[in-house]
């Protein structure tokens, strides 16, 4: 079984204070980090929250963070290594969490894990998404210290749509043989990448 954690000083620390956490607390704490994860770029908990969690939990403000990101953490492990429940409790008592929290951590993950990753996998990465690709080739023959000059040009108009609105963003590109030539290979090895994983 590969080990999806390692041992790091900040975890050693986050397992101290989270082995010291009420099981009934961390149960919901749990619960609710599970629920917001899919969220990127969203508090789980906000300011106003965070006090009365520092207060009901008997943390101050570092260690509450460092158990949360912690959490958080080891959720998304769990996510990206799409592990079992009971390896994921195994793997939680090797780094010396408490049998109880494992096993908080374990249950959360087998009743809510599915949907995280579901949710996941309809999230785009990319704030934009690409929706339109127009082009126009344009060749200037001449320029004032030089009568005969032939430079052939291509700009690229990429559309693109950000997911928080409705309006189409364009980007205009310009490119001279050399550079397209150049952009275009690197389209090729994108693509023999993209084709090696289906």
């Amino acid at each position: 079984m590969t080990s999806i954690l390692k041992e790091t000083q900040s975890i050693k620390e986050a397992v101290t204070f989270i082995n010291a956490i009420d099981v009934n607390k961390f149960s919901r704490l749990i619960s609710r980090i599970i629920q917001k994860l899919h969220l990127k770029g969203e508090r789980t908990f906000s300011e106003e929250e965070e006090e009365k969690l520092q207060t009901a939990l008997s943390l101050d403000k570092n260690a509450l963070s460092l158990v949360l990101e912690t959490a958080a953490f080891i959720l998304e492990q769990a996510v990206y290594h799409n592990i079992k429940p009971a390896s994921l409790q195994q793997q939680l008592e090797v780094i010396n969490l408490s049998p109880d929290k494992a096993e908080v951590f374990s249950q959360t993950w087998a009743t809510a894990g599915p949907e995280l990753v579901e949710r996941l996998k309809r999230n785009i990465f990319a704030p934009k998404k690409l929706e339109y690709v127009g082009w126009q080739l344009n060749l200037q023959m001449a320029q004032s210290s030089q009568a005969r000059l032939k430079s052939p040009s291509a700009v690229l108009q990429l559309g693109l749509h950000n997911e928080d609105s409705e309006v189409q963003e364009n980007v205009f590109v310009e490119f001279n043989h050399q550079e397209l030539l150049e952009f275009y290979n690197k389209l090729e090895i994108v693509q023999g990448q993209l084709d090696s994983l289906t």
